[in-house]
């Protein structure tokens, strides 16, 4: 990822957070001599430094891919930033985002209570409802597990960015945040508020 120095995030923690807070990413490798990418959420170990996951058995992507390196991309908040915001026109609009590349060794995991822990622990993050993966009949599990292909991806290195208009004037910056405050989006509301952090 093109990183100039003022967009680099140099705090492991703050991309980490990223990771958590936008945890359905895209895991990029090449299958068959071309690039292949699949959609999944994953789970950040902290304590074991590797990303947690499954994807579907029938998906060829895999099939290389034990042992081979991957990139998996977390996509944060993003929006447009129109120059009509600045005080001069005589500008061209850009785009304000956060986003966290992952490189690691994509590895199969087979250990059965290594993989319904990871599968409980993705139900645990995500479900808002009534709905227990406890309470789940085994043998139901035992079967649907037959389908997919859990993994783990040790981060061998890990890169953040953040664009948000680091290289322009505080006043320029501040004019951004207040028109991006106006508008009653989840991203664009977000954007502001990470702006309004570096003004900090």
């Amino acid at each position: 990822m093109y990183i100039p120095k003022s967009f680099r995030i140099t705090e492991q923690r703050e991309m980490y957070d990223i990771i958590h807070a936008y945890s359905f990413a895209v895991m990029f490798s090449t299958h068959a001599d071309k690039p292949v990418a699949t959609h999944l959420p994953l789970l950040l170990d902290e304590e074991n430094n590797c990303l947690r996951g499954h994807i579907a058995r029938g998906n060829p992507q895999w099939r290389e891919l034990d042992g081979q390196e991957v990139l998996v991309v977390f996509q944060g908040p993003h929006c447009y930033i129109s120059p009509s915001w600045y005080e001069t026109q005589d500008t061209v609009p850009t785009w304000n985002y956060l986003a966290v590349h992952v490189y690691g060794t994509f590895t199969i995991v087979e250990d059965n209570e290594r993989i319904q822990s990871g599968l409980a622990a993705l139900v645990d993050k995500y479900e808002t409802g009534d709905y227990h993966f406890h309470n789940v009949p085994t043998d139901y599990i035992e079967d649907l597990k037959k389908g997919i292909v859990n993994f783990e991806i040790p981060i061998t290195s890990i890169e953040g960015k953040a664009k948000l208009s680091q290289n322009h004037s505080s006043e320029r910056k501040q004019r951004v945040i207040e028109a991006l405050e106006e508008i009653p989006r989840e991203n664009e509301q977000t954007i502001a508020a990470h702006m309004k952090k570096l003004q900090n």
